[in-house]
């Protein structure tokens, strides 16, 4: 079940909102848990064990934590304990047949592939448990001794599935004393469907393009077709993956939680280190806190840095999926970011804005081909072509008609992947206070009704981030 479904929009969600605010505030907890198992085994029936395992374990963790805490020597045994387990059980089921298929290329091995399935969510989930026990031994956050609520914090099902991810310390505090209100449930309501429309009206479009570059003979790929194929897809996935994170924050603040914004404009950056604090933030903020600064960060040395960002750069890709690609595609931003801070940042920032904008867009964009790609042969020919050795040329009539066909689509989309709306809503309000009251809730009517035809209407709907 995904959040732009009818199933979810028209019945999941009102019976649990419905049963929700009936409930007295100290039963919520509960029934979010148990309403979020049904929500996980709609799509996952058998994998949701996995879950109340992770949940279990997760949760003694912690009380062992709490009663040995004082002990560093204990502790830190019963830290790498979850951590082993945590790690183990995502290294097996997300890259047992990676390693299987490996093994069999390299060592000449004829092992049996474990013919595994990727449990929904569980990169996420994973991250979440974990982001407990650290929180818990490092003193920044108290044990959950309710398992009830231990559940609902890792389950609960707004950012179960795509995240964000959230960190136990942030949150914390809402589990057990969040106040639900009328504003805050409106508030969440037109996060809610903002995020809707931006996956179903703009993801969902600039993707049927994608598929007619991807789908293009060898022949016919043109210069043209290539770059608008890859800013398709970089618009793509971010409209698919920030409209999914708008929505769980939006459910989030409906049921009185406050989830941390996911993503804060990343294609307006004017460098790939702002880039990354702007993008998946709720991933980046993970292997910062839980990675990089255990690691040393950059307290000890030039060399010891470099070498704390490729062990983060090689998990970050890793963790987005069992493929080459996706390592290559890691260490590629590490190999930039450490550029950045030892090699050339210094004139980065004296560039004009314009120079330093158009170098983080080309940056990325080339980065999307690495990541969308897991073919390293298909990989390399669309790198040649968007390098401009073309055996289609740099343009033919089909990579116009298209552009004829989507441009309206592709333009919109590249203006809301911008401030500017947002700036034009500010003024327009600014402007006109009177009927700002009714401006609001007009647009997101206007988006929810739009939003839901086009669901009624068209059977594309995928969501890209549900391969990691």
């Amino acid at each position: 079940m995904v959040f732009s479904s009818l199933l979810f929009i028209f019945a999941y969600l009102p019976a649990v909102l419905a049963v929700y605010f009936i409930l007295p505030r100290s039963w919520r907890n509960a029934f979010l848990f148990f309403a979020s198992l049904i929500f996980y085994a709609w799509g996952e029936p058998v994998y949701v064990l996995l879950m109340l395992f992770t949940i279990a374990f997760g949760w003694l963790s912690g009380l062992l934590l709490g009663r040995w805490g004082q002990d560093r020597r204990i502790a830190k045994w019963i830290l790498i304990l979850d951590v082993i387990v945590n790690i183990g059980i995502l290294g097996f089921f997300k890259y047992g047949n990676f390693i299987v298929a490996n093994l069999n290329h390299f060592a000449g091995l004829s092992l049996g592939s474990l013919k595994l399935f990727l449990p929904l969510g569980i990169s996420f989930y994973t991250f979440q448990t974990m982001s407990y026990t650290f929180d818990v031994y490092r003193g920044d956050a108290p044990v959950q001794r309710n398992i009830l609520s231990f559940g609902a914090y890792v389950a609960l099902f707004p950012q179960l599935i795509a995240g964000p991810i959230v960190r136990y310390n942030t949150i914390a505090e809402q589990l057990d004393h969040r106040r639900e209100s009328l504003d805050l449930f409106g508030q969440g309501a037109g996060l809610f469907t903002v995020g809707l429309a931006k996956k179903v009206l703009l993801a969902n479009n600039i993707g049927l393009f994608w598929d007619h570059i991807k789908a293009m003979a060898p022949g016919e790929m043109t210069v043209l077709a290539a770059w608008a194929g890859i800013i398709a897809f970089g618009l793509q996935l971010y409209f698919d993956f920030s409209g999914y994170s708008d929505m769980a924050v939006g459910l989030g603040r409906m049921l009185g939680f406050r989830f941390e914004r996911n993503f804060l404009y990343p294609y307006i950056s004017r460098s790939i280190t702002e880039f990354w604090r702007r993008w998946h933030i709720s991933l980046s903020t993970w292997f910062r806190e839980y990675l990089y600064f255990p690691l040393g960060g950059s307290r000890k040395g030039d060399t010891r840095t470099v070498l704390n960002l490729l062990v983060v750069w090689a998990a970050t890709g890793f963790w987005h999926g069992a493929n080459w690609n996706f390592i290559l595609w890691g260490l590629y931003y590490f190999a930039f970011l450490v550029a950045e801070k030892f090699l050339w940042g210094g004139l980065l920032d004296k560039a004009p804005k314009w120079l330093r904008h158009c170098y983080t867009l080309v940056i990325v964009l080339a980065g999307w081909a690495l990541f969308v790609f897991e073919d390293m042969g298909c990989l390399g020919a669309f790198i040649r072509v968007m390098a401009g050795r073309a055996d289609g040329g740099f343009v033919n009539d089909r990579i116009l008609y298209l552009l004829s066909s989507w441009g309206f689509v592709l333009l919109a989309a590249a203006v809301g992947a911008t401030p500017l709306a947002a700036k034009a809503y500010d003024w327009l309000t600014g402007r006109w206070p009177a009927p700002a009251a009714w401006i609001k809730p007009a647009l997101m009517l206007a988006g929810l009704l739009t939003s839901v035809a086009y669901l009624v209407d068209s059977s594309y709907n995928p969501f890209l981030y549900f391969r990691f």
